[in-house]
């Protein structure tokens, strides 16, 4: 049975990078959206994020790939040094012969301009509805609506419910309630002024320096008038999930050993963010009758395949293809979706871990870490990489 769009909205819980872009795709199909978001106005926090080929194709499909590509960094190539000897471990040209394979350009960005794109994109729409400091505390489903309850004891009604808020979801919660596990982990971000930055770092490419129990990444942002810097390493402390202000003196007793090139790197910021990671243990079901989950609410991962936002795409994407092929019948088009996502994103979830030691090998396992890729062409590593920047909305659903 085909259901078309109601006079009720979908409902969709976070205004982050998964919750706009679901609102974009299900004004696609032909509804109304409101988007519940706890913090007191709509926006984002973070710093530079990188963005694959899938990126694109899911911006292109969400009608905002003009708002993307114009804020973007194209990038020359990825890039991997040894941070202690500087040796080249692996070096991927992201040029014309990757545009050519994969249909679309690697590119960095600043996370705060992937959330205007999509937001001047919903706002444009005049079918989203924005409802700030509104955290969801209550959901309730009947056959044919799901009423979400907030802080202050007003409801919404939808025809569905699309949790998109994150990896401290509510929603998820509801209906999973699983602990987060935490990684020891600690990741510092900062933005460096162009004027600031190393001039021998200044490259074109999204770069990383891998090093034992720890990691530095870096590249341009904003036409390259900026630079993303990221550190990372194993903390010697029991974490606990969560952000706070970071500690230069922190920052620097963990580098040791690393060669005068990379460590420039930890001199620079004058501040920075301190992220305790956590990831989730991949699930095998997200949809609870008329509510499903979306982007990190669904598949919270670490950042070692910089993949976050990119799947959080994907999901809104196939989720609108999903409601397609089922002429918006939302039992059908919401299993289709969790069929078609659940195994792709579990083995972002899963690779990031592996990623993650391979990053951070030490002794012998860094020895053979750096001699992987010696010698590999463009095209191997293409291909090795086909599974993940293969992806396209032709090929999203999984039937």
């Amino acid at each position: 049975m085909s259901t078309a769009p109601t006079t009720l909205p979908v409902l969709v819980a976070g205004g982050g990078i998964g919750g706009l872009a679901a609102a974009l795709a299900l004004v696609r199909r032909g509804f109304r959206v409101q988007v519940l978001e706890q913090a007191p106005e709509i926006g984002e926090i973070g710093a530079g994020i990188q963005l694959g080929p899938n990126a694109f194709h899911a911006f292109d499909a969400l009608g905002v790939g003009d708002k993307a590509r114009s804020r973007a960094v194209f990038t020359d190539c990825m890039v991997m040094h040894d941070a202690i000897d500087e040796t080249l471990v692996g070096r991927i040209p992201t040029g014309e012969a990757f545009r050519q394979r994969f249909g679309n350009p690697y590119a960095v960005i600043h996370r705060v301009d992937v959330h205007l794109s999509l937001l001047e994109g919903a706002q444009e729409t005049g079918q989203v509805e924005f409802f700030t400091d509104t955290r969801v505390e209550h959901v309730e489903q009947d056959d044919d609506t799901v009423t979400v309850v907030d802080q202050r004891g007003r409801a919404y009604r939808g025809v569905a419910l699309i949790g998109a808020d994150g990896v401290r979801s509510v929603v998820r919660a509801t209906y999973v309630n699983d602990p987060p596990r935490v990684t020891g982990h600690v990741v510092y971000r900062s933005v460096i002024d162009k004027k600031d930055f190393p001039a021998d770092l200044q490259w074109n490419a999204a770069s990383i320096w891998v090093g034992p129990n720890c990691h530095l990444v870096h590249y341009p942002l904003r036409g390259g008038e900026q630079y993303n810097v990221v550190v990372t390493f194993h903390s010697r402390k029991t974490e606990e999930w969560g952000v706070t202000e970071g500690s230069p003196e922190e920052v620097q007793s963990y580098f040791q050993g690393i060669c005068p090139k990379a460590r420039q790197l930890i001199d620079l910021p004058k501040s920075w963010k301190r992220w305790a990671t956590a990831d989730r243990e991949p699930i095998g079901r997200w949809t609870y009758g008329r509510a499903t989950l979306l982007g990190d609410a669904a598949h919270p991962t670490t950042q070692y395949m910089a993949q976050g936002a990119c799947m959080a795409l994907e999901d809104a994407v196939t989720l609108g293809e999903a409601l397609r092929v089922h002429d918006n019948d939302w039992t059908q088009a919401l299993d289709l979706y969790q069929r078609s996502r659940i195994p792709r994103t579990a083995r972002i979830v899963l690779s990031g871990r592996e990623m993650g030691r391979i990053y951070h090998a030490k002794g012998v396992e860094r020895l053979v870490r750096n001699d992987l890729w010696k010698g590999r062409t463009p095209e191997r590593f293409y291909d090795a990489l086909e599974w993940l920047y293969g992806w396209k909305v032709s090929n999203c659903l999984r039937t």
